[in-house]
């Protein structure tokens, strides 16, 4: 099995909504026996909440229910058992490999959006996905299309990971 998690501040909004969205892309593209997707917070400012209502009605207009969801906060034992760690933003980014233990879990961290070609040559700094905590629905429909258009690239990046082994 070929793990991802989806990694920003709280685990309420952006990577959830990544998580969902990765998973369904996943399903999609009938790897949905050899790929799964969770997501976690670099803080347990939000634990056990569940996600925003904003972020849940976003996915809910796609048809992916989130009623089971509940924040956490990522945990170092994390870093062996997954095989990508996606970072949301720069932030979240500088910490998961800041904190990585050693370079092997260090190279798993990648920004989300390093698989949006039409970033994948930018700096991390440039890849990020702001916080929509802060805005309205508008802000949520920001991070779904900056989400959506990294998506295909991960499938693809999974597919290739998985014919390798």
């Amino acid at each position: 099995m070929y793990r991802i998690i989806t990694v920003c501040t709280g685990n309420i909004c952006r990577s959830p909504m990544a998580q969902y969205v990765l998973t369904k892309a996943l399903a999609d593209a009938g790897l949905a026996a050899k790929a799964t997707v969770d997501s976690a917070g670099t803080t347990n400012w939000e634990a056990g909440r569940p996600i925003d209502h904003r972020a849940a009605a976003r996915l809910k207009l796609a048809g992916l229910a989130t009623s089971g969801h509940r924040a956490r906060q990522f945990l170092p034992t994390w870093y062996r058992e997954r095989d990508l760690i996606l970072a949301l933003d720069l932030d979240h980014y500088e910490q998961l490999r800041r904190d990585a233990p050693d370079d092997e879990s260090r190279a798993k961290v990648r920004m989300f959006r390093s698989f949006d070609p039409a970033l994948a040559d930018k700096e991390p700094s440039a890849q990020g996905i702001y916080d929509p905590w802060f805005g309205d629905e508008a802000d949520f429909e920001a991070s779904w299309d900056m989400i959506s258009s990294a998506v295909p690239g991960i499938v693809d990046h999974v597919r290739a990971a998985l014919a390798t082994r």
